[in-house]
C-alpha cells in the first residue's frame, strides 16, 4: 500500500487545513447523548447550528444524533443538513439491527454518518434494562448489526456499565475484557469503556485500562466516563495516563445516560494544562458551551464556562 497522500489529504494540505494530529482525541457528545432525554426538545435546526461552532473548535469527531424509532426523522433532518468539513467524522448511535439498515441506505444516499456506535452492557442486569435482552441475546444482535454494516463505516463499540451495575454491583475486570475481546474478534477495534453511572475511581480506572491495553495492544480505547458523583474529569485524566489517547464528552457535562457524561470544556482545559494537545481553541469551546446552556435554558455543570462569565 502507498504511503502517498491522497487526493483529498493532498487539497487539504494545500488549503492549509491539515492540522497535526492531537495528543487527545476528543469526541463532542452534546448533539445526541446531551439532548436525547432533556424535557424540552431542541429543534434539529439549533443542533445543526451549534454543531457548526463546535466544528469550529477543532474537534475531528462529533457525534450527532441516535437512529431510533422515535427519532428517526430528527436523525435524518440533522445528518441531511450538515455542513461536512474536511478531516471530521460525524458519528451516529445504531441500537438494533432495524436502525442498522437505515442507517445504511443514509449512507448509500450520501449524507449517513462515517462511524457508527453500538452498545453492549457488561452487566446482565443493564442489559435487560437498557436493551430488553439478556448478554447472550444482545451479543447476537450485534453480531447480525456487524455482519450487516460490513466495510461501510468505521464502527465502534460502547461497553457500558464496565465498572458498576446498581442491579448486579460491581463489574468483573475479567466480564470487561470478555467483551473487549468479542467486539475485536467481531472486528471492531474502536471499544469506548463506559462508566455508565458514574462510580469508577482513578485506581480502578488505570488497573482496567493497563489491564486490556495488556490484553489487546492493537485496539483503540477510548474513555465514555459520567460524572454523575463528580469524577469524571478525574477518571478520564486517569484513563490518559494509563495510555488512552481518545475520550468522549458532551458540552457542560450535559447528558442522557444514568450520570452524563464528562464536560468537554473542563475536560479540554485540563488536559491542555497537563500538557496533552488537543487540537481545539479553547475560547471557541467555552463559547460553545455558553451556546448549549442557552439551547437548553439551564445552568449547566462545566467550570471553565464560568471563568469568562458574570453568572
Amino acid at each position: 500500500m502507498s504511503d502517498a497522500p491522497s487526493a483529498a489529504e493532498m487539497e487539504e494540505i494545500a488549503a492549509g487545513r491539515a492540522p497535526q494530529e492531537p495528543g487527545v482525541v476528543l469526541c463532542e457528545c452534546f448533539a445526541q447523548e446531551g439532548v436525547r432525554q432533556e424535557a424540552s426538545a431542541v429543534p434539529a435546526e439549533a443542533r445543526i447550528a451549534l454543531i457548526g461552532r463546535i466544528a469550529e473548535c477543532g474537534f475531528r469527531r462529533i457525534e450527532v444524533a441516535g437512529f431510533t424509532e422515535s427519532r428517526q426523522a430528527e436523525a435524518e433532518a440533522m445528518l441531511r443538513g450538515l455542513r461536512r468539513c474536511p478531516g471530521l467524522r460525524v458519528r451516529a448511535a445504531c441500537p438494533d439491527l432495524q436502525v442498522m439498515q437505515r442507517v445504511l441506505a443514509a449512507r448509500e444516499g450520501g449524507w449517513g454518518p462515517d462511524e457508527v456506535t453500538l452498545s453492549v452492557s457488561a452487566s446482565e442486569g443493564h442489559s435487560q434494562q437498557a436493551f430488553g435482552r439478556s448478554r447472550a441475546e444482545r451479543w447476537a444482535e450485534v453480531a447480525e448489526m456487524l455482519a450487516l454494516a460490513g466495510d461501510a463505516f468505521t464502527l465502534t463499540g460502547i461497553i457500558d456499565a464496565a465498572f458498576d451495575c446498581p442491579r448486579d454491583g460491581p463489574t468483573p475486570q475479567e466480564r470487561v475484557l470478555e467483551d473487549a475481546q468479542r467486539l475485536a474478534e467481531l472486528g471492531v477495534t474502536r471499544i469506548a469503556i463506559g462508566d455508565t453511572f458514574g462510580s469508577a475511581t482513578p485506581p480502578r480506572v488505570r488497573d482496567l485500562i493497563g489491564w486490556l491495553h495488556g490484553a489487546l495492544p492493537t485496539a483503540t480505547f477510548i474513555a465514555r466516563f459520567g460524572d454523575g458523583r463528580g469524577t469524571g474529569i478525574a477518571n478520564t485524566l486517569a484513563a490518559v495516563e494509563a495510555g488512552l489517547t481518545h475520550a468522549d464528552g458532551a458540552l457542560g457535562g450535559a447528558g442522557g445516560s444514568a450520570a452524563g457524561l464528562a464536560s468537554t470544556e473542563d475536560l479540554a482545559t485540563a488536559l491542555e494544562a497537563m500538557g496533552y494537545a488537543t487540537g481545539l481553541d479553547l475560547a471557541a469551546l467555552r463559547a460553545a458551551g455558553l451556546e448549549a446552556e442557552r439551547l437548553l435554558g439551564r445552568r449547566l455543570a462545566s467550570r471553565v464556562i464560568r471563568a469568562d462569565s458574570q453568572d
